[in-house]
């Protein structure tokens, strides 16, 4: 007995551990209902997908599949890995990826990646590790949609309602880390899993520190209580000394990400477009990147990201113009007697937004805008204000992959209960355009039909474009391994050593 006490104690004794913060406890551990931050950044580690993008975000990679090919221009076929296992044991095969793709058809599910299957005919098993994807015409990001977490089919095939499973706060996956602990508005804590596939990760738990307060994170991060985290261009013009970078390193990329001011757009007073101009013409989206970043970030033009094909430089952020502001307010039937009013909603759990939402309504009430705040939890604000559309306009952010999909933000389709068109934008032109180059092979006409896109999108105003925040990640010396890229750092995360 005292034996197996010692080696016990031994064990944890020399167990890594790899001390992280999340900002809010996560909503379903389950990657086709993980809409939230906490619950997508934790199920990354839990799970895969088919396939992956490398490290340079230049190439989609195999990740579950070792091979993957297109039999012609409807057909991808997948050679999947025959050595993985779930958390449990069992053995992964392409039993698996059909469940997931019939649960993500099915009417019982609210996914917003439902959308990405909308042109899949059907998936067919030619045998135990190899599947065929039929189209139902060419689509442009076939690939990219099998970068979707696979569920286990073994586990969930019975399960009556997904939506509420026991399975999004207990899941199996596949991933290089298995969820041991889940202790609400406390820590999360991942193993390591022995039989991952690629091979068992250097480091032997993960521990998420669920901490609401910005402030508080960034306290723990600088007393080395946390290994790695996120820190604001203030906190590091302003706010560490030499002791803190002797500890950390520091890695800094522009994020593949945007911040934006949203409007309602079912309510009659958004519905306007020359208030909407006129709310765009009142801001400084430039003194917002300078009084916030330090030059930690750049002005947001529009919907797509730069560098990315989608991109349209010719579209320029509007310049702040108070005096055309007023003159299109008082078309719209607004004045000093009878002012344009509206609420601005945000969450605390990005300490710059509810300073931003501060900077906008100064910079509105200049033409005579009143605006009202409210900062909320980050639960509370996804419960309570984003998806029963409960708001005048909301301060929100959006991480964009490499090859954007506007379906999923700007269709009419996407406005619906777990979708992602949050301010009811319709277009029909925009519809029409964005159902047309789905199936756009030739990349040139695909390029210049996101062009269009983009102009027109940003021209009626239905989010205001803000910023592009540079993402400053600190990570403690004690790491190894670290390998900076244009995808980040976590890439190669389970080579780290502590």
């Amino acid at each position: 007995m005292r034996y197996l006490i010692f080696l016990f104690l031994s064990i944890n004794l020399f167990a890594s551990t790899l001390h992280l913060a999340t900002s809010a406890n996560p909503s379903r551990l389950n990657p086709i209902l993980a809409t939230d931050s906490s619950s997508s950044e934790i199920t990354g580690f839990l799970f895969n997908g088919l396939l992956k993008y490398d490290k340079d975000l230049s190439t989609i990679v195999g990740d579950l599949a070792e091979k993957f090919y297109f039999e012609d221009e409807k057909t991808l076929v997948f050679k999947l890995h025959k050595n993985i296992k779930w958390h449990d044991g069992k053995k992964f095969s392409a039993k698996d990826v059909l469940f997931t793709y019939n649960v993500l058809i099915s009417p019982k599910i609210s996914s917003p990646y439902s959308a990405n299957f909308r042109f899949v005919q059907g998936v067919e098993i030619v045998d135990e590790f190899t599947l065929k994807v039929r189209y139902k015409e060419p689509y442009f990001k076939a690939l990219e949609t099998w970068m979707m977490g696979i569920l286990p089919e073994h586990i969930l095939k019975e399960e009556p309602n997904l939506m509420n499973s026991k399975f999004n706060t207990n899941p199996i996956g596949t991933g290089a880390y298995k969820l041991e602990q889940l202790e609400y508005s406390k820590n999360i804590i991942l193993v390591a899993f022995d039989d991952y596939f690629e091979g068992r990760a250097k480091i032997d738990k993960i521990s998420f520190h669920v901490i609401a307060d910005p402030m508080t994170r960034f306290l723990m991060l600088k007393s080395g209580a946390l290994d790695v985290g996120n820190i604001e261009p203030m906190q590091y013009e302003r706010q560490l000394n030499d002791d803190f970078f002797k500890k950390f390193n520091i890695y800094e990329n522009i994020s593949q990400s945007y911040t934006y001011l949203g409007f309602n757009l079912r309510l009659e007073k958004f519905k306007n477009p020359k208030v909407r101009e006129a709310l765009s013409l009142a801001i400084n989206r430039q003194e917002l990147v300078d009084i916030l970043f330090f030059n930690h970030a750049k002005v947001c033009s529009g919907p797509f990201l730069p560098g990315t094909k989608a991109f349209n430089e010719d579209v320029k952020a509007p310049l702040q113009n108070i005096k055309r502001a007023k003159e299109l307010l008082k078309e719209a039937g607004y004045d000093e007697k009878n002012p344009f009013t509206f609420e601005i909603a945000t969450s605390n759990s990005s300490e710059l937004r509810p300073y931003a939402a501060q900077i906008l309504q100064h910079q509105l009430k200049k033409a005579g805008v009143v605006v009202t705040l409210r900062v909320m939890e980050w639960q509370a604000f996804l419960n309570m204000v984003v998806f029963p559309r409960k708001f005048d306009s909301v301060l929100l952010g959006w991480g964009l992959s490499p090859t954007p999909d506007p379906y999923m933000f700007w269709h009419s389709d996407s406005d619906k209960q777990g979708g992602f068109n949050l301010v009811g934008y319709h277009n029909p032109k925009i519809n029409k355009m964005i159902e047309e180059s789905q199936n756009m092979i030739d990349s040139e006409k695909l390029n210049a039909s996101w062009g269009e896109m983009f102009k027109i999108i940003t021209d009626e105003n239905p989010y205001l474009f803000l910023y592009i925040p540079n993402s400053i990640t600190t990570v403690n010396r004690d790491i190894k391994n670290i390998e900076s890229a244009p995808i980040g750092i976590w890439h190669n995360y389970i080579k780290w050593e502590k």
